[in-house]
């Protein structure tokens, strides 16, 4: 049989205290090695000048691209937010700007632009519901708008199980399970 000494259990609980309080404190720096906010800066002038959340940004680059610039999709969506080139020719004649080529969505900062302005029209055209955004943002706003016209789905989280587009219904729950980390681990 083993005893351990007063003097031991005391060095024991530290030991315990101090392994618990260096998780604690360290614990949102070592989560957000997965959850980084590359481009800040430009995401967040972006945001606000589109009134779009920051942090809804980041979750759909980390969804659509994993944060790379040069990211290219099989359909052929590019740069870090994943947006296809005629939505993009869209957004520019939307927004009065010539010139536009699908190259230039490789570009951080206009990606990020047309991305957040996009973002913006999807808020308006859905009234602020954020399951129905970010589905739309994937599959299409005529596509989402259909599902909710026939009663397919009814756009709330808890039936994000009745979105018929298997991709869509997963990257749905994955855009705003990295939404609640960013939310968690920043504000």
């Amino acid at each position: 049989m083993v005893l351990i000494t007063r003097k031991k259990l005391i060095k024991i609980a530290w030991l315990f205290i101090l392994v618990f309080l260096m998780i604690v404190v360290t614990f949102p720096k070592w989560i957000a090695v997965f959850y980084p906010q590359p481009h800040r800066d430009l995401i967040i002038q972006a945001a606000y000048d589109n009134e779009v959340d920051p942090y809804l940004v980041f979750a759909i680059i980390r969804a659509e691209s994993k944060y790379q610039t040069t990211a290219e999709s099989p359909l052929g969506a590019k740069g870090l937010m994943q947006i296809m080139p005629e939505t993009a020719a869209w957004i520019a004649e939307q927004q009065g700007i010539e010139g536009f080529t699908p190259e230039m969505l490789h570009q951080p900062d206009i990606n990020i632009q047309y991305g957040c302005w996009y973002l913006n029209s999807l808020n308006k055209e859905f009234e602020g519901r954020l399951p129905v955004m970010i589905a739309a943002y994937n599959a299409g706003r005529g596509q989402v708008r259909q599902w909710i016209v026939d009663g397919t789905w009814d756009g709330s989280l808890e039936q994000l199980d009745h979105i018929p587009f298997e991709e869509t219904k997963i990257y749905t729950k994955n855009v705003m399970k990295n939404y609640q980390a960013y939310l968690a681990i920043y504000q």
